[in-house]
């Protein structure tokens, strides 16, 4: 069967497309043009000054990306909690940047320590928030209510009290207008934006069930030094203890649990599964699982099995698979079926733009058009179906979409201070506290 040609093929560019139109980008939606005078900037001739926090590797390519989409970007301050991170995120953008006079962070706009965002966001007319998800609720909070517009990686909270907070701080953002784009960068992808137009065009029928997945070797692991604190140790090796990162159900595995939420258009209502620790069992990979199965039964009766894995000589797979009425649907690949095996689309994705590059373009192109983009609804509820996912697997009940989003349980103190102990704390013989299911308390 000859291929349908891709949707953004042809003279008008991907780029080009988003700055000419109302862009749909999954549930990131450009909701119509807003009042020029209060919200867009003239294209070419207004410096967009952009502040970034969070300055790892997803914070030195976010910057580098927003720098690429908008010729009038400036990056003018930047913030982490660690001096050395900020220092080496400096040094790899002015290794591309140097001569162009966009990177303008002179030291007095470099900021240190847990408060430093807040100075950071007020140097800015964007704010990039890439430090690990712990702190995507507050700092969310302090850019909107200073009237910034954001674009802020997944996951965006690691607890549910986070999440209330970040659909709170979502809605004043619509009141004031502003732009909100969430790094689930698979709904800025031509390849899942052309399967979503087709199941929506009904194609195949109902979706019945699917399988997604998150399977690889792992991460990377920081070795503790001698002269840490329990502090600092911690947020060293964030990735591993839930209250920073969530667990790698909600840090990583979001993204394939979002797309079964975007294919079907809702949230699912339970969520039932087990894990572990199998291989990742020393001091040093902290507290969370090293493998989660989940169940995800959605409102109209689809079961989505849900995979993800850090074990290394593993069977690996990072995808997703769809069966519906009439045929099935490998979303990575941009393959169509039907049941006897017969292509009803195969998606070319040789030319395709990279999803990353392509969420800054659409966000600088609604700032300058005045249009606007808003991921957050879609960000926070892709990230409490992974947390819902994580607290069925931590404690081995069926946790329902209310019990989730209702939680109290606070993994993310408000004030935290170098000095100060972390919530998790290693017993005498430098072991964490390990979720066992049976026991643990939703």
């Amino acid at each position: 069967m000859k291929k349908t040609e891709n949707l953004f093929n042809g003279s008008q560019s991907r780029r080009q497309f988003v700055k000419n139109s109302a862009y749909t980008a999954g549930g990131g939606l450009l909701l119509g043009s807003l009042p020029i005078g209060s919200t867009a900037y003239a294209a070419g001739n207004d410096t967009l000054k952009v502040a970034l926090i969070g300055c790892g590797g997803r914070g030195s390519g976010a910057a580098n990306q927003a720098l690429i989409a908008d010729e009038g970007v400036t990056i003018v301050a930047m913030a982490d909690a660690f001096r050395d991170r900020l220092d080496d995120c400096y040094s790899t953008l002015q290794n591309r940047w140097a001569d162009s006079g966009r990177l303008d962070v002179p030291e007095e706009r470099k900021f240190v320590g847990f408060d430093a965002y807040k100075d950071a966001i007020a140097e800015a007319d964007v704010v990039i928030l890439t430090t690990p998800p712990a702190f995507r609720p507050k700092h969310f909070e302090a850019a909107i209510e200073a009237g910034k517009h954001v674009f802020m990686e997944k996951p965006v909270a690691t607890d549910a009290p986070g999440i209330r907070s970040v659909l709170e701080t979502g809605r004043v953002a619509k009141e004031k207008n502003l732009n909100v784009v969430v790094g689930l960068q698979r709904r800025y992808q031509d390849v899942y934006l052309e399967m979503v137009k087709r199941i929506r065009d009904n194609n195949l029928g109902k979706l019945i069930s699917g399988q997604v997945y998150w399977n690889d070797g792992g991460v990377w692991v920081k070795e503790r030094q001698p002269d840490q604190n329990e502090m600092q140790y911690q947020m060293r090796n964030w990735y591993y203890f839930t209250w920073i990162c969530g667990d790698h159900i909600v840090e990583q595995h979001i993204h394939n649990i979002d797309v079964a939420n975007w294919f079907i258009d809702a949230y699912p209502v339970s969520a039932q599964g087990m894990g572990g620790r199998e291989v990742r069992t020393g001091k040093d990979h902290g507290q969370i699982f090293d493998h989660h199965f989940v169940e995800f039964t959605y409102p109209d009766g689809q079961v989505i099995a849900s995979q993800c894995r850090h074990q290394p000589n593993t069977f690996r797979r990072v995808d997703e698979f769809f069966q519906f009425a009439d045929g099935e649907v490998h979303a990575g690949a941009g393959i169509m079926t039907d049941w006897a095996g017969n292509e009803i689309y195969v998606h070319n994705s040789m030319n395709d733009p990279n999803p990353y590059q392509v969420e800054h373009d659409v966000l600088f192109a609604a700032i300058r058009n005045g249009n606007r983009v808003d991921d957050t609804e879609v960000g926070a509820k892709a990230t409490l179906s992974a947390i819902m996912g994580r607290m069925a697997t931590y404690s081995g009940q069926v946790v329902t979409w209310d019990q989730a989003m209702n939680s109290d349980k606070i993994l993310v103190p408000d004030d935290l201070d170098w000095d100060a102990n972390p919530p998790v704390m290693p017993d005498e013989n430098g072991n964490y506290p390990v979720a066992v299911p049976g026991e643990y308390e939703i």
